[in-house]
């Protein structure tokens, strides 16, 4: 088994991308390799300005939730999803979108952002880089 992180990027909300990307950093800083594969509604948040659309999972309250904690997370210094996003790129990680997920929702490639994304595939891919992790996350 290597030394790997798999992470799946099912929820497009905010604070679940956060914990992808937190998460995917830290095995990455920690020397692991790491993928996370965006699917579903994870993949909206690859659009380009689609990063900071999700909305909260919990406690949204038409958006005045995310708003708060948005605040306290600046008020604490934690970095920006794209901070994460291009750190996570940066350290090697792998963005993988899920091409039927696309096909279903009607989400073109020109449509995202092709600077960060490793590639466009299927579960096969996921699920080849699933078997070799010593983690495997579903978030």
């Amino acid at each position: 088994m290597a030394n790997k992180a798999t992470i799946v990027a099912h929820s497009g909300d905010m604070d679940k991308i956060y914990s992808a990307l937190i998460i995917g950093n830290g095995a990455l800083a920690m020397g692991m390799e790491a993928s996370i594969f965006f699917t579903f509604w994870g993949v909206q948040r690859l659009k380009k300005d689609g990063l900071e659309k999700g909305p909260l999972s919990k406690m949204n309250m038409l958006g005045l939730g995310k708003l708060m904690v948005k605040l306290k997370m600046k008020k604490v210094g934690v970095v920006s999803l794209e901070k994460l996003l291009q750190d996570f790129k940066e350290l090697g990680g792998k963005i993988l979108a899920c091409d039927m997920t696309m096909e279903i929702m009607g989400i073109k490639k020109e449509e995202l952002r092709d600077d960060l994304i490793s590639d466009y595939c299927a579960v096969g891919t996921y699920v080849n880089e699933a078997r070799d992790s010593s983690i495997t996350l579903f978030i």
